[in-house]
């Protein structure tokens, strides 16, 4: 993180959580056992802050240790006694996962962390049985299990992601950091016997259909065991649109890949296109402040992002002649976001062919010669 967004988070952490209203939560661990560093106890019990609000957060793959001595920007915030940073990893083959013990009235919380460790390696040591999780020593059964992890969730390699059967059958319920996409309400995995839940990211930081749905935050009440979410949508999150055309599927320009000089006819359509994807942002974000009851009739919309995949694979014998991106979209500078990026022109890849025409294919008894010489020449070299 910049030294302007670590400037940005203690001003916001001042501002929402510090405060004269007592935290009514009692704190149950050894704070030595979870925390580490300078501070060794949970912020508001510090004498010399006062916090309304604790944060208990763990860190991500933006924000991991480095340098010497493995310091993080969550040890700038938990030194400063604003923020409880838990889960740390000081060792990838050895990892244990301790609970942070908290309780309210007859309620009763385990919160586990697993800051973010590199995939292949986290996967490799769930596999070896190098994770050791704790749970509290008495009345098991009466504690909230909730754990915060930040890894790949999809599977976008063999061992590149933390499958959600690797973590124990004993948690209630898992917040699922690191994939951006807002998947809110608890999905329940019954062979785990618990729910998930993936905030995803709070504003638009890829331009992915993942990133295109709504975007919210959730407020989760927990008594005893029961539990439940509240969703509440985010106002304040840049529009964005994002759509996939065919050119030779676009009813407009029908044929239009038989014409020699068919560039002007092209860029005009895909020009069009952007004017409709502009509109359609600024009307979704009107329609929301309209449904939440927000709506300023001076207040003009943030700046959308937009996003048009434009597929130009022609038909058999014919071609679509294409205009820079950067020329049409030079245009929107003063009405989008993202403006050097609107354009994705892509085309279908040709399957590989193999010619098997005036191409001679060496008889069986060739083969085999040729794979007697090599062990010949083998033991030769040995």
């Amino acid at each position: 993180p910049s030294k302007k967004s670590l400037t940005n988070v203690i001003q916001s952490l001042r501002m929402c959580c510090l405060g004269d209203k007592p935290c009514e939560l009692e704190f149950l661990s050894d704070g030595s056992d979870l925390f580490g560093g300078v501070h060794n106890h949970v912020n508001y019990e510090d004498s010399n802050i006062n916090v309304a609000i604790p944060v208990f957060t763990i860190h991500g793959n933006h924000d991991e240790p480095a340098g010497t001595n493995f310091y993080s920007a969550m040890d700038v915030l938990h030194t400063t006694g604003l923020v409880n940073y838990f889960g740390r990893v000081p060792k990838n083959d050895q990892i244990e996962v301790k609970p942070v013990l908290l309780q309210k009235g007859s309620t009763k919380l385990a919160l586990y962390g697993l800051s973010n460790v590199r995939d292949e390696r986290l996967f490799r040591a769930f596999r070896m049985g190098h994770v050791k999780f704790f749970q509290p020593g008495k009345d098991r059964n009466e504690w909230f299990n909730l754990m915060a992890v930040h890894q790949n969730h999809v599977a976008r390699t063999a061992k590149g992601y933390l499958p959600e059967d690797f973590l124990p059958g004993f948690m209630d319920m898992i917040i699922w950091g690191h994939e951006h996409e807002c998947i809110m309400d608890p999905r329940f995995n019954s062979e785990m016997d618990f729910h998930v839940v993936q905030p995803g990211s709070s504003i638009a930081t890829q331009l992915m259909p993942g990133e295109a749905v709504p975007k919210y935050v959730g407020v989760l009440s927990v008594t005893g065991k029961e539990f439940k979410m509240e969703k509440i949508r985010l106002k304040t999150v840049r529009p964005f649109v994002m759509k996939d055309i065919i050119l030779r599927e676009e009813a407009e320009l029908k044929n239009i890949h038989k014409k020699a000089n068919n560039r002007l006819e092209i860029s005009r359509h895909i020009r069009k296109k952007i004017h409709q994807l502009i509109e359609e942002a600024n009307q979704q974000w009107q329609d929301l402040q309209t449904e939440l009851g927000d709506l300023d009739e001076d207040e003009k919309p943030p700046l959308p992002l937009i996003r048009l995949r434009v597929d130009y694979t022609a038909p058999e014998g014919g071609r679509f002649d294409l205009e820079n991106s950067q020329r049409i979209t030079n245009e929107f500078i003063d009405r989008v976001a993202n403006h050097d990026e609107i354009i994705h022109y892509h085309m279908k890849k040709k399957a590989p062919t193999r010619r098997t025409d005036d191409v001679d294919i060496p008889d069986e008894e060739a083969i085999a010669q040729i794979t007697l010489d090599a062990i010949r020449l083998f033991h030769q070299f040995r």
